[in-house]
């Protein structure tokens, strides 16, 4: 007979409880490459005799001080925090459900009802006003048809049900209805909760997310259950109205309050919400839970999992999701692989977008529009010539269905590529009355056209496209205006842009950010009196950038006042347009004459508001230069600021790097004319030792030793220590 184990010690109990009490840790069914598991706490006790030669006290001694803190004979509760009891869980049996793996009965108080005998108060229901109070209509009518006694009149639950559903469309009746249905007897007619549902749909269906909320909130306060089906419908609406955080909110209270296990559908629309807010290891939590469950992922729930990892450019995440669906038999469909493609567009992958295309295309799902619209996209912002080419040629092999989405940003990529040919081709289809393969063309497939020439330089044939549109009927937007005026203030025709400007604010043009920055570079291509010119038709859109380029052209204003009207006209506008404005007001500084420090004064100020924060580069063995985002003035500008600032250094005997390097790009698209070649010119016009990298079109680079040696023979006043 085997000796029996000897009782446990003080401490022995003590880590038996911890272990006990301590819930499991889930790990996901994915993990990723590049993470490593944290390595668990570990406890070493020792009783061997240390090196001088003293024992180390034993583990009894180690935890006797802990016992006399932590260990009573009679524990003693803590206030306001009970010690909850320890739950024995079996562990031979499964772990609760997560959700219901079958969906939510949808119950009628009645089947097959008939609507012949509602149709006269349909008809005059759909004649009232869309805010108009119903419960007069609806009295009169069933007092008539007498379903209802003394104070008041009630219809049947059928018949409830059924002028719900008819009512959908308008939710401000559906509302109406409801509150009728609500102030009825309560003897007379008893409200359910699939009639709150049926609201409910109608205000998820109209966007109304507060009425949602507050309709459900009525439902509580009134004692009515909320069932799966009506958590479903405010989860499922809060995300159409993009307030994931509401949406988490309900669908805790669905586990917390209430107990109500969500269904497949409810669960997918869940995991969306949580990929929208970002946050990945709860969509990752909330899969595994499920799928322990025994939940079989749908087509949405994969669709969702293969966006989040798209947009995160996660490769293994994505092979996780085709993993996962082979492991529950289901193939990869049209939805999967366009969440794919259009999380792919967003994070700038081509090369994997192309190779996931063409997998969708061995394994026989055939491509829709949508498909070829984020494949169009992604190839015409990575300027992928060759392959929008391939993709040109497939759809017109392939004879596939376009839509004007599909056929606009056809467009869009052939401008980004400079496709001309193949984007006239298109556009004369699309206006061809004969040909019913490609619908008609809209403002948007006229203002990629008009784009396209612009980049060109073919200002005619923009300025005839712009009038036909007005001939047409088919009214301007503000990008065509803005791409017009930019193409006309281009080819020096300044009076013909500011004619432009002038018809679009006589039909009611209002114009925003981009439009006023357009206007700046027009200004500063133009001459002394057509400035004038364009000034005082950008003073009627924007008053405070004209009063700053007049301050700026004074030599009499400070620099506090300059301070005082740019951060007025920044404070004003979009962020994405500050930097713009700064680049076209440093143009304007060059281009007509202000005094010098203007242009380094407007530079200096938009460092400081962090505009130019990514510009210089400083690291040990080299300092860089990056003039990518910059206009070809404020590139000037920056460049002979950073000089200056190198001449400093180097007059001050501090340390400098080996190399130096300027990068100002070298822009793929056929119609750029780039930044590198008027550098080039300024480079040489100061003499300064920058050459051309071998390696790296579009960069410039020079060594200290260079630099110095002219530093030392240079007069420049650009490098001139102050």
């Amino acid at each position: 007979m085997a000796p029996l184990p000897a009782p446990p010690t003080a401490a022995s109990a003590s880590a038996s409880a911890f272990l006990f009490l301590s819930p499991p840790r889930s790990r996901s069914r994915y993990q990723h490459p590049k993470t490593k598991p944290k390595p668990a706490a570990t406890i070493l006790c020792s009783s061997t005799a240390t090196a001088a030669g003293s024992a180390s006290p034993s583990l009894s001694e180690q935890l006797e001080p802990l016992s006399r803190t932590l260990l009573h004979d009679k524990p003693t509760p803590i206030a306001d925090r009970p010690t909850p009891e320890p739950t024995w869980v079996n562990p031979t049996r499964p772990k609760p459900s997560v959700l219901s793996l079958s969906r939510h009965r949808r119950r009628s108080p009645s089947a097959n009802t008939s609507s012949v005998p509602l149709q006269p108060l349909l008809r005059a229901l759909r004649a009232l006003p869309e805010d108009a109070d119903l419960a007069g209509t609806l009295d009169a009518f069933f007092l008539q048809q007498g379903q209802g006694q003394g104070q008041g009149a009630a219809p049947s639950p059928s018949d409830a049900l059924l002028l719900l559903n008819y009512l959908h469309p308008s939710w401000r009746k559906t509302l109406s209805l409801l509150a009728w249905l609500r102030a009825l007897p309560a003897g007379a007619f008893q409200l359910d909760t699939i009639f709150f549902n049926v609201a409910l749909k109608s205000l998820r269906a109209a966007r109304q997310w507060p009425h949602a909320e507050r309709l459900a909130l009525d439902m509580l306060d009134a004692g009515v259950p909320l069932d799966n089906i009506t958590y479903s419908t405010l989860i499922t609406a809060a995300r159409r109205c993009r307030q994931f955080s509401k949406a988490v909110e309900w669908f805790e209270r669905m586990y917390a309050a209430d107990g109500v296990l969500p269904d497949e559908v409810t669960y997918s629309a869940v995991l969306d919400v949580y990929a929208q807010l970002g946050m990945k290891e709860e969509v990752l939590a909330l899969f595994d839970r499920a799928r322990g469950s025994g939940w079989k992922p749908d087509h949405v729930a994969f669709a969702v999992l293969a966006k989040m990892f798209g947009e995160a450019g996660d490769y293994e995440g994505i092979q996780f999701v085709f993993k996962e669906m082979r492991e529950v038999g289901i193939k990869p469909n049209i939805f999967v692989y366009n969440a794919l493609l259009e999380a792919l567009g967003k994070t700038g992958k081509p090369g994997l977008a192309r190779n996931l295309f063409e997998e969708m295309v061995i394994q026989g799902v055939d491509p829709n529009a949508r498909t070829l619209t984020a494949l169009a996209k992604i190839y015409g912002r990575a300027r992928w010539g060759r392959d929008a080419l391939q993709l040109w040629n497939k759809m017109r092999e392939l004879k596939l269905p376009a839509d004007n989405i599909l056929c606009n940003t056809l467009l869009s990529m052939c401008a980004d590529v400079g496709l001309v040919a193949e984007a006239e081709q298109l556009f004369n289809e699309m206006k061809d009355p004969e040909c019913r393969d490609v619908p008609k063309p809209d403002k948007w497939s006229y203002t990629a056209m008009i784009n396209i020439y612009g980049s060109n330089g073919d200002t005619d044939r923009a300025l005839q496209l712009f009038g036909e549109m007005l001939k047409g009927g088919i009214e301007p937007n503000i990008m065509s205006y803005t791409i017009v005026i930019q193409c006309l203030g281009k080819a020096q025709r300044i009076q013909q842009a500011v004619e432009v400007l002038e018809v679009g604010l006589e039909k009611g043009l209002n114009p925003d950010d981009r439009l006023c920055g357009c206007l700046l570079s027009v200004i500063a291509l133009s001459s002394g009196e057509e400035m004038e010119m364009v000034l005082s038709s950008l003073e009627k859109v924007n008053q405070n950038l004209v009063k700053l380029i007049r301050v700026l052209g004074d030599a009499q204003v400070g620099a506090d006042d300059i301070t005082k009207e740019l951060k007025s006209v920044l404070n004003a506008a979009a962020p994405e347009v500050c930097r713009p404005y700064c680049n076209c007001l440093i143009d304007v500084c060059h281009n007509h004459g202000f005094p010098p420090q203007r242009a380094r004064e407007v530079f200096h100020l938009a460092q400081t508001y962090g505009l130019y924060s990514k510009v210089q580069s400083r690291k040990d063995e080299e300092w860089s230069l990056d003039l990518r985002s910059l206009s070809v003035g404020a590139a000037k500008t920056a460049f002979d600021d950073w000089m200056q600032t190198v001449s400093e250094h180097w007059v001050q005997h501090k340390a400098l790097p080996e190399s130096f390097s300027v990068y100002t790009g070298s822009s793929t698209h056929k119609f750029a004319q780039g930044l590198a070649s008027a550098f080039a010119v300024h480079l040489e016009q100061m003499a300064v030792p920058f050459c051309p990298s071998e390696s790296q079109a579009g960069s410039f680079i020079s060594s200290r030793d260079d630099l110095v040696s002219w530093f030392q023979t240079s007069s420049s006043p650009a490098v001139v220590a102050g």
